[in-house]
């Protein structure tokens, strides 16, 4: 709603919105109440034209220095429709992007976005209008029930780049400000202990022994190990070297530039390794199919992840808790922060303490011994008992 207001010198002036542009045209009347009437009584009529579609502002303030924009070669070319509007950022900004995030962006694009929002000028795309999607996605069905509010969030977190871009091209007020993102549940860390690591171990399938050594030992993710080429694996200097990953069925960068880094291996991943090598050493890839293609992230946690936590009477968890479980066991053990954290590919150990701050008993060591010594012993006294 539009308001009268007075200028420090006295005189009164509108100040009202049109076309998503917050306009002030100046008056020469003096603020008194008759004058004050009047301008009321004009910008009642301005709103009323302006929600019936039949405003002229040229025809009200013809010396505005902004009525050319209000023209009607100006109003067509700022009333595009949300979809041309939409595809012509994804294609401005696609190349900035990994490729994981071009294919999830588009599919918001064309499965929520762009119906919902297809022939709306994007300029008149209001905060009501936001939420009220944002209600309509709540109510929709996912893989696994309604869709969570997370994944609610990463659709209007698109919405909100693409209309951050329209505020500014056309020098709008931004109707994404003050709406929060919607709650969203913290993941639950569930890290095996050193035992239930090792009774997994046990009742793993053979020929993925190897690979799960390594899934625990190392924290790598699982685009990282589903990814990782034997020319990357530094037998000499016992370092894995994380340069590419495989996402999507499709080869893409580390997930971030500290991602791209050296883990190093300890005894047992070496030994896992070079097993490993025996079996796929003449492939490009350490772990693979029979015809060296990559694995399926979705079938291996069918085939082999699930049934092995089922078999080993272990509580049913989702593969990346290796990872989380490689963190706890060197943290547990007294292995530096900072080592883990470049371990793990996280910039700093901010995320670390975040995480996984309950696992952390003392700051002590920097570089991969102690956590070595407490794993020998471990299996020293396991083969002793047997």
């Amino acid at each position: 709603m539009g308001k009268i207001r007075v200028t420090k010198a006295g005189y009164l002036y509108f100040d009202f919105f049109y076309q998503g542009i917050r306009c002030r045209e100046y008056t020469k009347l003096k603020n008194t109440p008759e004058n004050f009437k009047i301008m009321k009584a004009a910008l009642e009529k301005i709103e009323s034209e302006i929600l019936l579609g039949t405003f002229d502002y040229p025809k009200y303030f013809p010396g505005s220095r902004i009525a050319t924009q209000f023209s009607q070669d100006t109003k067509k070319s700022d009333g595009i429709p949300f979809e041309e509007f939409a595809q012509q950022w994804y294609k401005n900004n696609m190349i900035s992007w990994k490729p994981s995030v071009r294919k999830d962006f588009k599919s918001i694009l064309n499965y929520h976005l762009i119906p919902h929002f297809k022939d709306i000028p994007v300029i008149h795309i209001t905060k009501a209008m936001i939420k009220n999607f944002r209600t309509s996605l709540a109510q929709l069905e996912g893989r696994k029930g309604p869709l969570s509010n997370k994944r609610i969030n990463n659709i209007l977190s698109v919405l909100r780049l693409i209309l951050n871009e329209a505020a500014e091209e056309y020098e709008i007020s931004n109707p994404f400000v003050k709406i929060k993102p919607l709650p969203v549940r913290k993941s639950h860390i569930m890290p095996f202990s050193l035992k239930e690591v090792f009774t997994f171990l046990d009742m793993v399938p053979r020929d993925f022994y190897n690979y799960y050594v390594v899934r625990f030992f190392t924290g790598m993710r699982t685009a990282e190990i589903d990814g990782l080429k034997w020319v990357y694996v530094d037998f000499n200097n016992k370092k894995i070297h994380i340069r590419e990953t495989w996402q999507n069925n499709q080869w893409v960068p580390p997930k971030t530039e500290s991602s791209v880094r050296e883990i190093d291996m300890s005894e047992i991943v070496e030994k896992a390794l070079l097993c490993q090598k025996e079996k796929t050493g003449h492939l490009e890839l350490v772990f693979c199919t029979k015809t060296g293609k990559p694995l399926d992230y979705n079938n291996v946690s069918k085939r082999i992840w699930y049934p092995t936590l089922k078999k080993a009477g272990l509580t049913p968890r989702t593969p990346y808790q290796t990872r989380h479980t490689a963190a706890t066991l060197w943290l547990a053990s007294g292995e530096n922060p900072e080592w883990i954290a470049k371990q793990l590919g996280h910039s700093d150990t901010q995320m670390l303490f975040k995480i996984y701050s309950k696992f952390i008993p003392n700051l002590t060591r920097k570089d991969g011994s102690a956590f070595e010594r407490i794993l020998n012993e471990y299996i020293t006294n396991r083969e002793r008992d047997e």
